[in-house]
């Protein structure tokens, strides 16, 4: 485990209270509007560090930028992610532990490891997106 210096636990002080993944740069711009001093590279290897520490996980967003976000458990788990405000729920799936285990065995494989991440459409936005319609009907 790498030492916690000012840096680190700025970056994670400002990751822990988001439930939606973010990338370093928007990340680092929220630090700096809080006044602070850190620079953007600091930031990319506090995420990195974080991240294989298990204190934060990664996804790769569909332009191919990795985003982050604070866990709130070091164990394997998995996220609904909201396609529209980016909202992530860490999720347990129980079956898909089980499918991948069995697949693996069935192929002869052994210590199978996965990430499995489900976007779709959170309630708060799907309410929203009901509301602008019917509002454009009128």
């Amino acid at each position: 485990m790498k030492r916690n210096t000012w840096q680190r636990a700025a970056v994670r002080e400002a990751l822990e209270p988001r439930d939606d993944f973010i990338s370093a740069q928007d990340l680092h711009t929220v630090l700096k509007q809080a006044g602070s001093t850190i620079g953007l590279a600091t930031v990319y290897r506090a995420l990195a560090d974080m991240t294989a520490e298990g204190e934060a996980d990664a996804l790769q967003s569909p332009d191919g930028e990795n985003r982050y976000r604070s866990c709130s458990t070091v164990a394997h788990h998995h996220h609904l992610i909201c396609r529209s405000c980016g909202r992530a729920v860490e999720i347990e799936a129980d079956a898909i532990e089980e499918w991948a285990a069995a697949t693996a065995a069935q192929h002869g494989f052994a210590r199978p490891q996965h990430v499995v991440d489900v976007f779709g459409t959170c309630s708060t936005c799907v309410q929203a997106e009901e509301r602008a319609l019917a509002n454009a009907a009128r």
